[in-house]
């Protein structure tokens, strides 16, 4: 299986390129983390909002292969613990096909993508900078992925 994140961003900070590096470097070839920039719309004082989204929309849509487990990271998505989060990564590796995580731009994600998920997932009530989401989601991947081969990387 291998875990994909489709994020609208690019150009992030060292450090995030190296925090999500890091992570996925750890995790073994059969839960691979990979990951692919989206194109952000361009900003500007007079751009359509609700355009730019449905435009980063597509792209995401685009970008998604056949044949596979999608998750939206959504503020109302469904909050997991690390031990929810393996339950729910054990599950995917039964599935058979490999998983797709979606984070949209600031904006968030348009209406499209939440329909395409199969699921919906929330990191936090709190408002979380998109660079951020990133090492977030490759540092509970793997851990997730630690505790259901009795890592020691997770202690509880």
């Amino acid at each position: 299986m291998q875990i994909q994140l489709l994020a609208v961003g690019n150009r992030m900070p060292d450090w995030v390129n190296q925090g999500w590096n890091e992570y996925a470097r750890r995790m073994p070839a059969h839960c691979a983390l990979k990951l692919t920039e989206i194109a952000p719309g361009r900003r500007t004082k007079s751009s359509d909002i609700n355009t730019i989204i449905r435009e980063e929309g597509e792209r995401i849509i685009n970008a998604i292969p056949r044949d596979c487990h999608v998750i939206a990271l959504e503020v109302g998505g469904k909050q997991w613990s690390t031990l929810e989060l393996s339950k729910q990564m054990e599950d995917w590796q039964h599935s058979g096909r490999n998983t797709i995580l979606l984070v949209g731009g600031p904006d968030g994600l348009s209406q499209d993508c939440v329909a395409r998920a199969n699921q919906k997932w929330s990191l936090s009530k709190l408002t979380l900078p998109h660079p951020l989401v990133r090492v977030v989601l490759a540092e509970q991947l793997y851990r997730a992925w630690s505790v259901l081969t009795g890592h020691p990387y997770h202690r509880e």
